[in-house]
């Protein structure tokens, strides 16, 4: 059975761009101020491949295939990154300390109001430097953001965010304690997780538990349902901690061994950017790969090649932190937009 053709996409239609200019002319700016942010602090503005070996590996993140050809016609899969992460680790192993880059990503099977299958993610690394020092960059370019745009507060559905305010830093066991009930770090080891405990603590507070649930799928559940629609508004939060269960790429905290060095930042409930205090051991980021593909293989049939290459690199690799942040996502908050599509050039065409 053959998929439909797309359906006629209606932003150059001359009246249904001239509403969405306005938006794409403040993008401009907003992109303007981040760079001079980053140059201003000795920042090196990366470009990287798009096409690469692996398209990352984390379990519920789709990629896009595709192949390279040999002049003889052999076919070598290749990935369109959902990240460009693996490649900026890369050159942090080559030798640079301070790099940025606005790179075009692609993530299939997501499509919505804050969700696009081709987007912009803004990535930044700093060698030798700790996470927290992200959070501070964080908290900078929000206000940045907001005055490129002429605006002294991030929207959406009604939320406010003053981004000119210093963030609130919540951790995830706190989140959990204050706005969900459970103490979740009474489920979690440094060695394993506890499906059962969770289990009984959600269904306790009224959260829907089904019997093949795994401890993550219910932690998520729990995260997005009472956790995030509450996040960032007044000021925005940066929520820290995670357990090490969910934060595949970032060292273990050397406070607390159940949780990581990761961290989210939200405004007004949404999601900006994901931060991590790099782990640069490779046989162990091998084995969180290997669990992350066999999740994906369990839940979808299928898994992605590991890139051999940005393992071989991490053995290399100097202590660093680096972080993700949504470009469009942003740029929705600090002109008002309620749907991505409106802050985006050239949308993809919907099928």
């Amino acid at each position: 059975m053959t998929s439909p053709p797309p359906r006629p996409s209606p932003w150059w239609r001359p009246h249904v761009h001239a509403d969405r200019r306005p938006f794409l002319l403040a993008r401009q700016k907003i992109v303007d101020a981040l760079r001079q942010w980053f140059r201003e602090g000795g920042f090196v503005e990366v470009e990287t491949a798009i096409l690469q070996a692996s398209p990352g590996n984390e379990a519920h993140l789709h990629a896009f295939g595709s192949q390279a050809l040999t002049v003889d016609g052999r076919a070598t899969p290749l990935y369109l990154h959902t990240s460009p992460e693996f490649a900026c680790k890369k050159l942090l192993a080559a030798g640079e300390e301070r790099i940025f880059t606005l790179a075009r990503v692609f993530r299939n099977r997501e499509r919505g109001p804050l969700h696009h299958p081709e987007f912009t993610m803004l990535e930044w690394y700093r060698a030798g430097e700790d996470h927290t020092r992200l959070m501070g960059d964080c908290a900078a370019l929000l206000a940045a953001a907001a005055r490129a745009a002429g605006t002294t507060t991030l929207r959406w559905r009604g939320g406010a965010c003053d981004p000119f305010a210093d963030p609130q830093r919540l951790s995830v066991a706190e989140a959990f304690a204050a706005m969900a009930g459970i103490e979740l770090l009474a489920t979690v080891t440094p060695a394993a997780t506890d499906r059962d405990a969770l289990a009984a603590a959600a269904a306790g507070q009224g959260i829907r538990v089904a019997a093949d649930d795994t401890w993550a799928d219910i932690f998520s559940r729990v995260l997005v349902e009472r956790i995030e629609p509450r996040l960032g508004f007044g000021r925005a939060t940066v929520l820290h901690g995670y357990p090490v269960s969910e934060a595949a790429l970032a060292r273990v905290s050397a406070v607390d061994p159940r949780v990581a060095e990761r961290f989210e930042l939200y405004a007004c409930g949404v999601e900006l950017a994901n931060g991590f205090g790099e782990l640069v051991d490779p046989v162990e980021q091998r084995r969180r790969f290997e669990l992350e593909m066999d999740e994906k293989q369990r839940v979808y049939g299928e898994r992605y090649p590991l890139d051999e290459d940005f393992l071989a690199a991490l053995a290399v690799m100097p202590a660093a932190s680096g972080i993700a942040l949504g470009l469009d996502r942003l740029v929705m908050l600090a002109t008002g937009a309620s749907r991505i599509e409106q802050v985006l050039w050239t949308p993809v065409a919907e099928t």
